[in-house]
């Protein structure tokens, strides 16, 4: 699979924020174009649990975002989640790839029913329709049977569910190397470079050769 030039990423409103910040931070290094998309929700979790603050006109975010990140000029392109004219509305302009993190159930509910009622649902209709990589990372516990059904059905139609649930066999010493495990993990799955991880095997592979 080859690694996408330009990366659809929509933040809903469920905890993990600090996920989805990292992951945009881990994009605009690799030097990917991002469509950033992020529900009303989102924006006050985002406030909750971190200590930043989205403006909230799209042309004032993306000039912040694009300042936090050091992106260079255009690399972020904020949408509001009622513009239908943004490329990841229709087939004929979305990127290849998007993922959605964290991923609220009641959006993963929307999308699994094929709702378009904004923009992040009707971008992740678009990916599903067109075949295209679609990501979403739900961050919820326990799951309800109707959560896991939703994942199964989106499943059964090639969507990668990745849950937020980091491991501890790299034996993370702070709260951001939990992060950088569930990013890296998505980073993976687009095929896109990361040094925060090693993938299974490496280590044991360079011990061995040492």
């Amino acid at each position: 699979m080859s690694s996408p030039d330009r990366v659809t990423l929509a933040m809903t409103g469920a905890s993990g924020a600090q996920y989805g910040l990292r992951l945009l931070d881990c994009l605009v290094r690799e030097e990917r174009e991002v469509h950033f998309l992020i529900s009303k929700a989102a924006q006050l979790v985002l406030a909750t649990e971190t200590d930043v603050t989205l403006p909230p006109k799209p042309q004032a975010m993306q000039q912040f975002l694009s300042e936090y990140t050091g992106a260079s000029a255009g690399q972020i392109r904020v949408y509001d989640k009622e513009d239908w004219m943004a490329p990841a509305a229709s087939g004929s302009g979305a990127p290849t790839a998007m993922v959605v993190v964290p991923c609220s159930t009641g959006t993963l509910s929307a999308i699994a029913s094929g709702a378009c009622n904004n923009l992040i649902e009707r971008a992740a209709d678009v990916a599903i329709k067109e075949r295209r990589q679609l990501i979403l990372v739900p961050r919820e516990a326990p799951f309800s049977s109707i959560h896991l059904e939703n994942m199964l059905k989106l499943s059964n139609l090639g969507v990668t569910i990745l849950p937020a649930s980091p491991g501890f066999y790299h034996k993370p010493q702070s709260i951001d190397d939990l992060i950088d495990f569930v990013v890296a993990r998505i980073l993976n799955c687009l095929n896109i470079p990361q040094d925060m991880l090693p993938r299974w095997g490496e280590q044991h592979r360079g011990s061995r050769d040492e």
